[in-house]
């Protein structure tokens, strides 16, 4: 059973530092290579870049949450939402710190 998993290649783990400016301010984010690929995906079906993505997912879960305790982790989870189909929260839904992919669509 865990053979695909155990099997997997070790690419998709290494770990990737990509720089992006968040709140102003350029800072380095450390994501396996797999969650850099999502979020790739993510921007793109959102019409935007990967750095502007992650900027407004900052800026959005800032100003629902307060706080964001662990940003890396919350794009891994972001990435874990994606794959399970939550793609957008109505505009008006409480906020639930566990699905803030929010929806840009042009």
């Amino acid at each position: 059973m865990c053979k695909v998993f155990a099997e997997q290649d070790p690419q998709g783990y290494r770990q990737i530092n990509r720089s992006v400016r968040i709140a102003g301010h350029s800072t380095s984010i450390q994501l396996e290579a797999t969650f850099w690929k999502l979020l790739d995906e993510i921007a793109e079906s959102q019409n935007m870049t990967t750095p502007r993505f992650i900027s407004t997912l900052y800026d959005e879960a800032l100003q629902a949450q307060g706080e964001i305790p662990n940003f890396a982790s919350m794009l891994r989870t972001t990435c874990a939402l994606y794959l399970r189909g939550v793609q957008a929260l109505p505009e008006r839904a409480p906020a639930n710190g566990a699905a803030l992919v929010a929806e840009h669509a042009a």
